[in-house]
């Protein structure tokens, strides 16, 4: 074993944690409602073992998976892209990151203010999609950025390709990520760039995310410092700060994602190849887009063949999620859920139920027990429950 594919369906949760009522998800099943509302045509993930995870509804189990399966719970204090992410290479954050389910306070605003040297608009928890539609013409007509933010702890602007640069947006991001420290230390500032007219606006791909450093050493950094590739395809350079990362591509969409990641299989590289695959959330999940959730995880799943097939014999590939995002319930913000583990590969045995796990970072423990790397301070490796 010499390669791992470790790639993230952003936001694909499957039922609540025991703690999802502190979180407002009780009944959260992203998977599960998506089936039973909609429908799900998915029988590469259910070869592999989707189906027969521990707290799986509403798909058909299959006699003999392929792969090794399992579901794995949140430890960490959150339910947003940053903890899931963190955790899984092993960082546990007990404090949630700070939201501002009333807008930023003035100590934040003027700050910003004075950088821009325009008022803002908005300042407030919002739709990213509602909020341009909303205030869109008077940000064309005025100037000012719009800013707002979300149930997750982010700092969001939002401007027109043509009345703000995108090289403009993105110095505004990096003024408001080196400002928010400290007790206002959001986990992303986020640009979101869109285009159009009133009544007719669309975000654009030239979306950014400007996160936290992440705290100490992780898995990806363990990786790198042996003479691992470790490579980020999708918004993962993002959600590291680039801390670890040898090398990266930012992607459009899911399928760009898929696309990306299979040209860096067919090349000569060894570690990781890490993607985040982000349309589930961004695109159907915030939006309660049951159709097009379900829509793009057979499109996804018609993919997985290809995936395998690039495989090297000593490739191992690892899918997984970062938190749920159900688009069946009231509201739009993400959910409070265990998410769904698979893995494969020719060194792996089939049908191994890993149960369920205590944390994400069994993902990294296993990842550096695959590359004799040393230990995370949290998690517990399944190398040797699955490994042949």
């Amino acid at each position: 074993m010499n390669r791992v594919i470790w790639i993230i369906l952003d936001s694909v949760g499957m039922g609540e944690l025991p703690d999802a009522a502190k979180f407002g998800d009780v009944g959260s099943h992203t998977i599960g409602n998506i089936a039973k509302e909609y429908g799900l045509d998915i029988p590469n993930m259910r070869k592999l073992g989707l189906a027969n995870i521990e707290g799986m509804i509403n798909l058909e189990q299959v006699k003999q998976p392929k792969g090794v399966y399992g579901r794995v719970a949140e430890l960490s204090n959150g339910k947003d892209t940053t903890i899931g992410h963190w955790e899984m290479v092993g960082i546990y954050s007990p404090v949630a990151f700070p939201t501002y389910p009333d807008g930023f306070p003035s100590e934040i605003t003027d700050q910003f203010e004075a950088f821009v040297g325009k008022k803002i608009l908005a300042n407030k928890p919002a739709s990213g999609t509602a909020i341009i539609e909303e205030l869109g013409k008077e940000h064309m007509e005025t100037g000012r950025p719009i800013v707002y933010t979300s149930a997750d702890s982010v700092f969001q602007i939002a401007a027109h390709e043509d009345i703000i640069s995108i090289e403009k947006l993105y110095e505004m991001c990096r003024q408001a990520r080196d400002m928010l420290t400290g007790e206002h230390a959001v986990a992303r500032v986020i640009a979101r760039p869109f285009k159009g007219e009133p009544g007719s606006f669309y975000r654009t791909a030239n979306r950014r995310d400007f996160s936290l450093t992440p705290p100490e050493a992780t898995v990806l950094d363990n990786m790198k410092a042996h003479g691992l590739d470790v490579i980020g395809v999708g918004k993962i350079e993002d959600i590291f700060s680039g801390k670890g990362i040898t090398e990266a591509i930012h992607t459009k969409d899911n399928m760009d994602g898929v696309d990306g990641t299979i040209a860096y299989m067919k090349k000569d590289n060894k570690g990781l190849i890490f993607t985040n695959l982000v349309e589930f959330d961004s695109k159907w999940g915030h939006r309660n887009d049951v159709e097009g959730y379900a829509k793009g995880l057979e499109a996804f799943d018609a993919r997985l063949p290809e995936i395998i097939e690039n495989m090297k014999d000593t490739d191992i590939l690892i899918i997984n999620a970062d938190h749920g995002c159900d688009p069946t319930m009231p509201g739009s913000d993400h959910s409070r859920e265990y998410v769904p583990l698979l893995a494969y590969g020719k060194p792996l045995k089939e049908n191994v139920d890993l149960k369920t796990r205590k944390t994400f970072a069994d993902i990294g423990q296993t990842i550096s027990d695959i590359f004799n790397l040393e230990a995370l301070k949290i998690g517990e490796s399944f190398l040797k429950e699955m490994k042949k």
